[in-house]
């Protein structure tokens, strides 16, 4: 079987071959369509993102599967899927704003294996592999040494739909008094890189979909934080608390109080 440490390294020379276009053309792009709603954005540079990336895998690994955003559904024979985002944070990337990345999950006979996120605009480089850390451009690190929840700078994230994102509005002014502050970037990927580097303390966001967090879940667990549902459980995305163990345990308390019901 092929050590997580060289799926690692393909993940991230396949990142890092679509990074520079999608630099180039940050901000300077007009919108082609919507998905699920008018404010789900897609370009015409997500679909080429992900057709670079899905022809670099296959040519390297013919026999892994791939789960893309914009629609590749790969099925293989290897035990490897790839979760492919192409450009996680679409509105920041049309607007040019920081926020946006490529993102590359692996998994290995279902587990999270090896994550790669790169950021074209900050030109910031998050891998990890399991058992082996993660590393922000060549440099272990680790998520923040925080014992108290009160203290904790919180990423978050919002739904496509305005209904839920009304009601996780509402949930946020109960949420705010019980934490330190809260930031919005608008890519879950690079949200969970931050709590990996300690940029942030910790993230929750309901709704996502695999490709989100898969890289992220494995550069958060393989920095020394904890990643799961509101049960405590592995999480494929629909809900995710990414935190210090520390602070992880309240702040799982904290969500299941006042966001649950609302989001």
């Amino acid at each position: 079987m092929t050590h997580p440490t060289t799926l690692r390294d393909l993940a991230l020379d396949i990142a890092r071959s679509v990074a520079p276009e999608l630099l180039q053309r940050a901000g300077q792009v007009d919108v082609s369509s919507s998905k699920s709603t008018a404010t789900d954005l897609v370009t015409e540079f997500d679909r080429w993102s992900e057709d670079q990336i899905v022809s670099r895998i296959l040519d390297a690994r013919p026999n892994d599967s791939i789960l893309g955003e914009e629609g590749t559904g790969v099925s293989g024979t290897s035990g490897v899927r790839w979760l492919v985002d192409p450009i996680d944070g679409t509105t920041d990337f049309v607007y040019g704003h920081p926020g946006f990345s490529v993102s590359i999950g692996i998994e290995i006979d279902g587990s999270p294996a090896v994550g790669v996120v790169i950021d074209p605009l900050l030109e910031d480089e998050f891998c990890a592999a399991a058992g082996h850390g993660t590393t922000r451009n060549g440099h272990l690190v680790r998520v923040n040494e925080i014992a108290e929840l009160p203290k904790a700078l919180v990423a978050t994230g919002f739904s496509y739909n305005p209904d839920r994102r009304r009601e996780q509005a509402k949930a946020l002014v109960e949420v705010l008094p019980q934490i330190r502050d809260i930031r919005r970037m608008g890519g879950a990927a690079l949200d969970l890189a931050s709590v990996s580097c300690g940029r942030v303390d910790a993230y929750f966001e309901q709704g996502l979909h695999p490709w989100d967090s898969a890289a992220g879940v494995v550069l958060v667990a393989e920095a020394g934080g904890l990643v799961t549902n509101l049960e405590g459980e592995p999480t494929s995305g629909e809900m995710i608390v990414a935190a210090p163990a520390a602070i992880h345990g309240p702040l799982l308390d904290l969500i299941r109080a006042t966001v649950t019901d609302r989001v």
